[in-house]
């Protein structure tokens, strides 16, 4: 037999429930109308070909997608893609958890080195951007330190082989500050009963570390790695002001590539099926970070 009645306490948990959704209603609205929405008309742009003009965009189903399975030059930003998204999340990994790990011990002037450490996440990257160009021009700072040391100067942004890596170094560079941040947080939530166990067993600084600092962190350094991808993934300043793509296209990365498809050559068709294929990497690396929640909790 079934309770007609309901008590109390579920007619509030009702209640509460519908004025959680008017108050997320608004909320709800604007995420829909400005997030969603323009990924569905992206999703439409990349079966479309054409311009905003007179003659309007015309459907021409996978077309733009079979163009870029067959240009060279997609598959040449891809790799050049996955080369700057690799180095920078390595190196932007490896240096901030050395420093939080140094910067996480008592000594003198500790907070103003953790305050310069995190300047570079707070700058501009336009200005920043001009200002690794005039060190790495050919008659700049850098190559007067590598003249003076005794070496031959090197042309670093007209060069297929170094441009590349002054675009990691400074992406490296802006984005430590805020993942040292991230690993120093990590780092104090790690109890230290654990260290005092393992000095009493006699482990070392590179056991302790290895074997209860890395374990300590598995969450943290996946979240670092995840909002460092994607960092990568939508970089565009630096690649403008530094080298513009070149030289012979080998910084030329998927967010600058869809730009200068879409708004050099004006095929917005064929930039939205790229920006598809780039909003595809962007949910996988969404989807591992909420994997990654889904397990903590």
């Amino acid at each position: 037999m079934t309770n007609k009645y309901k008590f109390p306490q579920q007619n509030l948990l009702e209640d509460e429930e519908i004025a959680a959704w008017i108050f997320l209603a608004p909320a709800l609205v604007l995420l829909g109308f400005f997030l969603l929405g323009p990924i569905a008309y992206l999703f439409y742009l990349s079966f479309t070909t054409g311009s905003f003009t007179a003659s309007g965009v015309r459907w021409v189903g996978l077309r733009n997608y079979l163009r870029l399975v067959l240009d060279p030059d997609f598959w040449q930003v891809l790799g050049n893609t996955a080369y700057f998204t690799t180095a920078t999340v390595i190196s932007s990994l490896v240096i901030p958890l050395g420093l939080a790990v140094l910067l996480n011990k008592s000594f003198i002037l500790r907070g103003l080195l953790r305050t310069a450490y995190f300047i570079p996440s707070i700058t501009s990257l336009v200005a920043v951007g001009l200002g690794f160009r005039w060190l790495f021009q050919t008659e700049g700072p850098v190559n007067a330190l590598v003249m003076f040391l005794g070496f031959e100067p090197i042309s670093w942004l007209a060069s297929t082989t170094w441009a590349m890596p002054v675009i990691i170094l400074l992406s490296s560079w802006k984005q430590l500050g805020f993942n040292m941040v991230v690993f120093l947080a990590g780092l104090q939530a790690i109890p230290p009963n654990r260290y005092e166990a393992a000095e009493l067993d006699g482990a070392n600084s590179w056991q302790k570390f290895w074997h209860i600092t890395l374990p300590g962190l598995n969450s943290t350094i996946i979240f670092a790695v995840v909002t460092t991808a994607i960092f990568t993934l939508r970089s565009f300043e630096q690649i403008y002001v530094i080298t513009g793509g070149g030289p012979l296209n080998s910084t030329n990365v998927l967010v600058y590539y869809i730009y200068e498809q879409a708004f050099a050559f004006f095929d917005f068709g064929y930039a939205a099926a790229a920006a598809t294929v780039l909003l595809g990497f962007t949910l996988i690396l969404v989807y591992l970070r909420l994997q990654t929640w889904g397990e903590e909790s």
